[in-house]
């Protein structure tokens, strides 16, 4: 019974925590993104991705802090140059098909996880998986300063962001209620297509709403747009997972109390961010608000 009793005020402590720590971040995102200018925004999304860079190093298996900060400046370097070399709207071209190479290498990252263990002859090197942090973060970077840019680019960031939400919680309840087929059980064995089906089913009743209520743009769009990024997103808890599974670790840091680090918490977001991207920027959808 005591141990019961310390089982619960430890657990209560940890959501406790939890909840402090997401405030503490939801609520200067929300104002950057609505409040501050494009610049704000890019500056506090270049700080998040250097700090995710600074544990993905870790993941990769670089231990000493200065190869650390050094991979950290270079990431933040190649992003803030090609973010530079596609800020004119004359570049569209050229962004659109850095994000097609990043949809080409999630989808060489599913065959990857999929593969896991053994795919873990091809990307187990540390240079491979610091190059894979590349891939990860910068696309990632470089989509939400474009959506950011668009006239409904708050709208739209909050809307990545709410879909990558969505995802992870319908999958969260419906997996436990439903879950039956594993996903990718050598990887995250907690995940079933089930929970993917149902965090679809979130995804499309938010989209609905947002769409109704928001952006109003056109509705067979707004599907083809959703879905990928939120089973993208999915994709990108698994390549963590898979990483981190790889090294050993539970979590990708302790930089967010009661969360882990920062990578663990834009690890669908990461993912989901170019697809959404390139859904956008190919459609057009959602170019004005209502």
């Amino acid at each position: 019974m005591a141990k019961r009793a310390i089982n619960l005020k430890t657990r209560l402590l940890v959501l406790k925590q939890r909840f402090i720590t997401a405030v503490a971040l939801v609520v200067p995102f929300l104002a950057v993104l609505f409040i501050g200018t494009w610049l704000h925004f890019a500056i506090l999304a270049g700080v998040v991705v250097s700090l995710a860079a600074w544990e993905w190093a870790a993941l990769a298996g670089l231990k000493s802090p200065i190869t650390r900060t050094v991979y950290t400046a270079v990431v933040a370097f190649v992003g803030l140059f090609i973010g530079w070399y596609l800020q004119s709207p004359d570049q569209l071209q050229h962004l659109k098909a850095l994000l097609v190479t990043t949809a080409v290498w999630w989808a060489v990252a599913l065959l990857w996880v999929q593969g896991y263990p053994s795919s873990a002859v091809i990307w187990g090197a540390v240079p491979v998986r610091l190059l894979m942090g590349g891939f990860v973060l910068v696309p990632a970077w470089l989509a939400l300063l474009f959506l950011r840019a668009e006239p409904a680019g708050s709208w739209l960031v909050l809307m990545v962001v709410a879909t990558v939400a969505a995802a992870d919680i319908g999958a969260y309840f419906t997996g436990r209620a439903f879950g039956r087929t594993k996903l990718a059980k050598n990887v995250s064995p907690g995940k079933s297509w089930e929970g993917v089906a149902g965090g679809l089913v979130f995804v499309l009743v938010l989209g609905v709403i947002a769409n109704l209520t928001i952006f109003g743009g056109n509705w067979t769009s707004l599907v083809a747009i959703l879905l990928p990024t939120a089973f993208v997103s999915v994709l990108g808890d698994l390549v963590e997972s898979m990483v981190k599974r790889h090294q050993g670790v539970k979590d990708s840091g302790t930089l967010l109390p009661g969360h882990g680090g920062f990578m663990d918490r834009i690890d669908g977001l990461v993912a989901a961010a170019p697809i959404f991207a390139l859904a956008v920027l190919s459609t057009q959808w959602a170019v004005k608000v209502v």
